[in-house]
């Protein structure tokens, strides 16, 4: 099962069906995603059909230089960097606070595998519920995930409903514009919906062979 919103579903739909795929319009931010991809995890599971993999799939902001836009990105490691708690200190994520999780990690050698087949690049994809528009988030993302490569707004959500259910998750993600001050008219959505359509239409044949006991 892939998980993606309406723009983002056609794109990968169009490039990757094989036997036994489904892909989903998730819907925007973490809450959403996580409910519907919860729901077709419990569907499928009830009708005997239990999903191997799931993977979020869309568009992103790109930390540069290391993720320019056009570029596609690999996530080793899914994390929610706003979820926690401000204080006189600074922000302390709920696991600094002494429950929760903040991180999912895909099985490591799928995503060397994908890596290396999409050429996209292994990195950290942080989710966020308020997209940045300021250097300053920009700087404090970067500084406090020295790893991020990517921030979009579902794949926490995805890959919380994934383990519910002792399934294994991916996130791949294509840029769209660069994380920091808000600028739309330097979007490209239109250059990485091509480039996660591309991104997909490499994945089939890496995830026909990957053993899903492989963690």
């Amino acid at each position: 099962m892939a998980t993606a919103v309406p723009a983002e579903r056609d794109a990968v739909a169009g490039a990757f069906a094989p036997p036994g795929a489904e892909v989903i319009a998730a819907g925007v931010g973490p809450a959403l995603a996580a409910a519907t991809t919860a729901s077709a995890l419990t569907r499928a599971a009830l009708e005997g059909t239990p999903y191997d993999l799931v993977v979020s799939a869309g568009i992103a902001g790109g930390f540069g230089p290391d993720a320019p836009v056009g570029s596609l990105v690999v996530a080793d490691e899914i994390t929610a960097a706003d979820l926690g708690a401000e204080t006189p200190d600074g922000f302390l994520a709920v696991t600094e606070l002494g429950f929760g999780t903040v991180t999912h990690r895909p099985p490591e050698a799928l995503v060397r595998e994908v890596a290396a087949a999409t050429g996209g690049r292994p990195g950290a994809v942080l989710t966020v519920s308020t997209v940045t528009g300021t250097a300053v988030r920009a700087a404090w993302l970067r500084e406090r995930h020295p790893t991020a490569l990517a921030e979009a707004m579902e794949g926490f959500g995805v890959a919380e409903a994934a383990a519910a259910h002792r399934t294994p998750v991916l996130e791949l993600r294509a840029i769209s514009n660069p994380v920091g001050p808000r600028d739309r008219a330097a979007w490209r959505i239109g250059d990485a919906l091509a480039a996660l359509a591309d991104g997909f239409g490499k994945l089939a044949p890496v995830l026909e062979s990957w053993n899903p006991h492989d963690r």
